[in-house]
C-alpha cells in the first residue's frame, strides 16, 4: 500500500516549522503536542506525554504485555529558536530542507507512517511501543530510564536516526564518554610573588598532553581534550582550570581502559589537586547486536525491490547505544535518507521516504509475528 507522500510532506513541514531546541521547555511542549496530534490522526490512538523534569517525551504503547518491538526517535533539535527564519522549510526538486529535516523530524514521521500502514493492513500492534524523546541532543538525561524500561526484554529496538546517504542503515556506533577534569592550584600575584602560587594553567597543560595520548587509532578509540578554561586575570597565577574530555570507543573494553586511565591521572606539581567528573554516557552499539536485524532488513528490502541495503558504522552516539547496552538487538539509521545533520545543509531526499516506510512496515510486521 502506497503512502500519502503529499500528506507526509505537509506534516513534515509542520514539524520542521515547530522549532524544538532541546534547552527550551516551552518549545518542546509545543512540539510534543503537535506530534501527538499528528500521530493520533494517523494511528487512531492518543499517546501518553511523559514529562520528566520539564521535558516532554511522547509514548505510544500498544497492549499491556511484554514489548516485542520498540521504535525510538526524538523530537528535539540542536537548532536555536529563530533558525527557521534563516533556514526556512523548502521542498525543491525532491529535496526537503529545514532545521531538523535530517535529525530527525522526518525519522519520527517514518515510524508513525509505518505503524499506520501496518494497521491499514489489519495488523495488531500489541507489544509495540513508539517512544519519541525530548532530550536526545543533550544526552538523553531524563529519557534514558524510559528508553531502557521500554526496550528491556524486547525482541528488537529500531532507531529512527537518519540513514547513510545511499540509504545504508547503522549497525554500529561508538560508545560515548564525557568528562571534565578540574585542576585546583593556588592564586598569587603573577608579578610580585609568582613563586607562592600553584599555577593551574601549567598543571592543566601537563594533563592535557597526557590525556591526548590515551587514544588508540588502530582500536578506533579517540580521547580528545576539548573546552579549556583557566585563570581569572592576566596578573594572577591561576588557581583553577577545567578541561572537557570527549572519548569514543568501539567496544566496552576500550571504554573501561580509558576510564581507568583518566581516573589514575596524578598531578605533576605535588601540591596541585585533580578532580575528575563525568564518565561513560553510552555503551557502544557493536555490530553483533545488529546483524540479525540487519540481515532481516536486507531480505525485506530485496523483496520490496529496493536498492541493496548497505550498512555503516558511525562515531556518533544515539539512543540505540542505550538499548544495545541492556542487551536488546538494535538497528539504527531507519529514518530519512539525506545528510547535513546539525549543519545549514541539513536535508532529506524525498524519493527515499516511501521506501523507508515500506521497509519499517514489513520489518515490524515480521517481528511482531515471530
Amino acid at each position: 500500500m502506497a503512502i500519502d507522500l503529499q500528506r507526509f510532506t505537509r506534516e513534515f513541514e509542520e514539524l520542521i516549522e515547530c522549532e524544538s531546541p532541546s534547552s527550551d521547555p516551552a518549545s518542546l511542549v509545543r512540539s510534543a503536542n503537535l506530534l501527538s496530534r499528528i500521530g493520533t490522526e494517523l494511528l487512531g490512538v492518543a499517546p501518553r506525554i511523559v514529562t520528566v523534569e520539564g521535558c516532554p517525551h511522547v509514548l505510544w504503547r500498544f497492549g499491556d504485555g511484554p514489548r516485542r518491538v520498540v521504535l525510538i526517535g526524538h523530537h528535539d533539535t540542536v537548532w536555536p529558536l529563530g533558525t527557521i527564519r534563516r533556514l526556512p522549510f523548502s521542498d525543491v526538486e525532491g529535496i526537503i530542507r529545514g532545521p531538523g529535516a535530517d535529525d530527525m523530524k522526518g525519522g519520527v514521521l517514518v515510524a508513525l507512517y509505518a505503524l499506520a500502514a501496518l494497521q491499514a493492513c489489519g495488523a495488531l500492534l500489541d507489544g509495540v511501543s513508539l517512544l519519541v524523546t525530548g532530550d536526545e541532543e543533550l544526552g538523553s538525561l531524563t529519557s534514558r530510564p524510559l528508553i531502557e524500561a521500554e526496550a528491556e526484554g524486547a525482541r528488537a529496538a529500531l532507531v529512527f536516526e537518519s540513514g547513510g546517504g545511499d540509504g545504508a542503515v547503522k549497525i554500529a556506533r561508538k560508545g560515548v564518554a564525557i568528562y571534565e577534569l578540574e585542576v585546583r592550584g593556588r592564586a598569587s600575584h603573577a608579578g610580585v610573588e609568582p613563586e607562592k602560587g600553584i599555577n593551574a594553567t601549567t598543571e592543566v597543560a601537563h594533563q592535557v598532553l597526557k590525556i591526548a595520548q590515551m587514544g588508540d587509532a588502530k582500536a578506533g578509540t579517540s580521547v580528545v581534550p576539548t573546552v579549556l578554561h583557566s585563570g581569572t586575570t592576566s596578573n594572577t597565577v591561576p588557581a583553577l582550570a577545567k578541561v572537557g574530555i570527549d572519548s569514543r570507543a568501539t567496544n566496552v573494553t576500550e571504554q573501561l581502559r580509558v576510564d581507568a586511565a583518566l581516573r589514575s591521572l596524578t598531578p605533576v606539581h605535588p601540591s596541585a589537586r585533580l578532580l575528575l567528573r563525568g564518565g561513560i554516557n553510552r555503551a557502544p552499539l557493536e555490530p553483533h547486536q545488529s546483524m540479525g536485524l540487519y540481515g532481516r532488513a536486507q531480505r525485506i528490502a530485496g523483496r520490496l525491490g529496493h536498492p541493496p541495503l548497505r550498512s555503516i558504522a558511525v562515531g556518533g552516539g544515539s539512543d540505540g547505544n542505550f538499548t544495545a547496552g541492556i542487551g536488546t538487538p538494535t538497528l539504527d539509521g531507519l529514518g530519512t535518507v539525506g545528510g547535513g545533520s546539525h549543519a545549514d545543509s541539513e536535508h532529506a531526499v524525498k524519493t527515499w521516504i516511501p521506501r523507508r516506510v515500506e521497509l519499517v512496515r514489513d520489518l515490524v510486521g515480521e517481528l511482531i509475528l515471530d
